[in-house]
């Protein structure tokens, strides 16, 4: 007989479990033998928990999405100014967790599967949602509507960039360099706004 409490520790270890098993083999091909396995569980046990691999797969990229919103909350807590709100962002972003080659991989995994998934995409596109409306937020109270929003843009896209370049293994970017990058954008962003606004 299962013991009291023990579901969703269990369930827990299948979500990180599919996240090991979809960065060591780069795709979502992995078979759910493979990830109860690596969870150290039955098969029978893991289609118990969630039915068929997808289910466990969707709930493994939320699970992705739930801990980096607390991330970002997080650190925007600790943020007193909006160019500090801006700095937590990106920091989040490259956060060591987010940036482990397993979790690269699962994202971009994820991205190519949200070419045939709609609930894929969809999850995919509330994270874009959020990272835009946290950076506008910040960017707002910096900078004009048009300049923040095109700034947020620029800025979500290298994150997103800087991901897929991580991907490559030949080529990894340290979590120090990715920020420097982003931050380095955004200052000359930001300068050329302002010096755009006093000249009008």
């Amino acid at each position: 007989m299962p013991k009291v409490g023990m579901e969703p520790v269990r369930k827990k270890a299948l979500v990180d479990a599919a996240l090991r098993a979809i960065g060591h083999h780069g795709s979502l091909s992995v078979t759910m033998s493979e990830i109860a396995r690596e969870a150290g569980v039955s098969a029978a046990l893991a289609h118990h928990y969630f039915g068929s691999k997808e289910h466990l797969l969707t709930e493994t990229i939320r699970a992705l999405l739930r801990q980096l919103k607390v991330d970002t909350v997080g650190a925007l807590r600790a943020a007193k100014t909006p160019r500090q709100r801006l700095s937590a962002i990106i920091r989040v972003s490259f956060d060591a967790d987010q940036f482990a080659p397993e979790t690269v991989a699962a994202w971009l995994a994820f991205y190519v599967d949200a070419q045939r998934s709609e609930e894929t995409r969809r999850l995919l596109v509330i994270y874009a949602r959020r990272l835009d409306s946290n950076l506008l937020s910040a960017l707002r109270a910096l900078v004009g509507a048009d300049d923040a929003s095109r700034i947020a843009e620029g800025a979500a896209a290298m994150i997103d960039g800087l991901y897929i370049r991580q991907s490559l293994r030949s080529a990894p970017i340290s979590t120090s360099a990715s920020v420097a990058l982003v931050e380095d954008y955004i200052e000359g962003q930001l300068a050329a706004a302002k010096a755009g606004n006093a000249r009008e």
